[in-house]
């Protein structure tokens, strides 16, 4: 492969594409903060704001001005958002709504752990470009919420019946993965290495069966798999997108058998869910190959592709696998090929098993400034460092 012209790929896609889409389309210039449901032209087809998608997109801004240039449209992006998300976002507690109307008020209460984790993510990146006490305050002190719901993330709004079937999912432990290095500078260093040693330990020793050679996505309480719908479900992408979190911790922790131990799993979890008749990897799959509870389960999501780029890449990268090699290459043409708007900026996020465009959409509900531009920096970044070294 050509190093050099992937890392020009990369980068001028997201400069010259993806960035300038969201900057210009999405901005709320009257009520503040950002919409997210774009069509294929960018134009705005509703007008709810989901608090998970505002913080995601204060992060994505203030990263880009911490780490690729002190861009001032950048930061005024990322402040604008953060001011709609601290005034309007919360119930004055750091309760983090899931959705709220154009003009701030709440639709739907705190439910969403994720309201909470991209929040922490966002007043983080947000307080290293702005120097503000205030932002970094709000970044640990959600941090510290999310911290005391992990054993019970959803409170009160939690359906299943108690002490019938208790399970726990594999999305808080991995998501935390991210966050405690996200927000490593406004910790304190030995809470961080607990934090991380915790979240180490639940993917790679709890998640992960090695009798089963997968990540799962849901477990028994007292670490056990289940044979029910929620536990033989299996999602690729997240258990690939995790392994990247994990080889970042192996990063900062010089630890190169978590390094190669993560690149593993990766592979192996892409090769699981590979479709081999129509390529891309599934959304969703039982471990048993009974029929997945999501009717959406054999469609191909934009993020699954994007992080596993990420993951393959950064495998090659710190270990010279062969196989991370390959996939990268195998999931770089069929990506680019299939979910890149070749038209319109900004990249479709949802096709159908053949790889046919299911929703022409921009950004939605689920869909926002987060995967495609952090995924397109996550890649240029490290095809910098492997032309670096060439």
């Amino acid at each position: 492969m050509d190093f050099r012209s992937l890392e020009t790929l990369y980068r001028d896609e997201l400069l010259e594409n993806v960035v300038p889409f969201w900057l210009s389309k999405s901005q709320d210039m009257e009520f503040g903060g950002y919409f997210t449901c774009l069509d294929r032209q960018g134009n705005v087809f509703d007008t709810d704001k989901f608090v998970w998608l505002q913080g995601r997109e204060v992060w994505l801004f203030s990263m880009l001005y911490n780490n690729v240039e002190k861009n001032p449209r950048w930061l005024e992006c990322a402040e604008q958002g953060g001011e709609f998300m601290n005034k309007y976002g919360h119930d004055g507690n750091l309760n983090w709504y899931f959705s709220l109307t154009r003009e701030g008020k709440p639709i739907i209460d705190p439910y969403n752990i994720f309201s909470y984790t991209f929040a922490t993510m966002a007043f983080g990146q947000l307080s290293k470009a702005t120097g503000s006490r205030e932002n970094a305050d709000i970044a640990r002190r959600t941090f510290d919420i999310i911290l005391s719901k992990v054993n019970n993330p959803k409170g009160r709004w939690e359906k299943a019946h108690p002490g019938t079937r208790s399970l726990k999912n594999f999305a808080l432990p991995m998501i935390l993965c991210n966050l405690a290095l996200e927000i490593e500078h406004l910790l304190d260093e030995n809470f961080l290495m607990r934090t991380i040693d915790t979240c180490i330990h639940e993917v790679m020793d709890i998640f992960y069966r090695p009798e089963l050679d997968l990540v799962v996505e849901n477990l028994t309480t007292d670490n056990q798999l289940s044979d029910t719908f929620e536990g033989r479900t299996l999602n690729p992408g997240h258990a690939i997108e995790a392994m990247w979190f994990i080889m970042d911790l192996g990063e900062r922790l010089k630890r190169s058998d978590l390094i190669k131990k993560a690149s593993e799993i990766a592979v192996r979890m892409a090769e699981y869910g590979w479709d081999s008749r129509y390529g891309g990897i599934f959304y969703f799959l039982d471990r048993k190959g009974h029929p997945p509870q999501q009717l959406e389960w054999d469609q191909k999501l934009w993020w699954v592709h994007i992080e596993t780029l990420i993951s393959m890449l950064k495998g090659y990268q710190l270990t010279g696998s062969v196989d991370c090699l390959k996939w990268f290459e195998k999931l770089h043409n069929y990506t680019w090929g299939r979910f890149k708007d070749k038209e319109f900026p900004e990249w479709f996020g949802y096709l159908n098993r053949q790889g046919e465009v299911l929703l022409p959409l921009k950004g939605g509900k689920w869909k926002g400034c987060f995967h495609v531009p952090r995924g397109l920096y996550k890649c240029w970044k490290i095809l910098e460092k492997i032309n670096q070294k060439s």
